[in-house]
């Protein structure tokens, strides 16, 4: 356990309407971030798609997104979904191909055809137009 002890609720919420009145004034900026958008999705077809245009096995593939083969195989049948991170860097893969390719120690390779569309709700897809 810490030696610091917590500041009461009034000394923070008093610290907070300080710092509230100095930001109305001009006197404090205040971070803003903008959250990024959800990554796009993949339908299994168009994974199993840009996997071979890849010109990769389904091992490798799997190790380049350090997943199972199992895994990549359930994802390319249609049975499960890939996570949020696992869709990140395939978004990552379709758009820079060369860098992740490097990251793991893969001769680099070019996809062609590729892109991101966006879709309803804020949402977009992976799609590769000469399928």
């Amino acid at each position: 356990m810490s030696g610091t002890t917590r500041k009461s609720l009034f000394e923070r919420l008093q610290k907070g309407l300080q710092e509230s009145v100095a930001h109305c004034r001009g006197e404090l900026t205040l971070k803003t971030v903008e959250v990024p958008e959800d990554p796009p999705q993949i339908d299994a077809a168009t994974l199993a798609a840009l996997r071979h245009q890849a010109a990769m096995s389904q091992s490798v593939f799997a190790g380049l997104l350090s997943v199972s083969t199992k895994t990549l195989q359930s994802w390319e049948q249609g049975t499960r979904h890939p996570s949020d991170a696992a869709l990140r860097l395939i978004q990552l893969f379709t758009q820079h191909p060369e860098i992740v390719c490097r990251s793991v120690g893969l001769p680099p390779v070019t996809l062609a055809g590729v892109s991101i569309k966006p879709m309803n709700r804020g949402r977009s897809q992976i799609v590769i137009e000469d399928r």
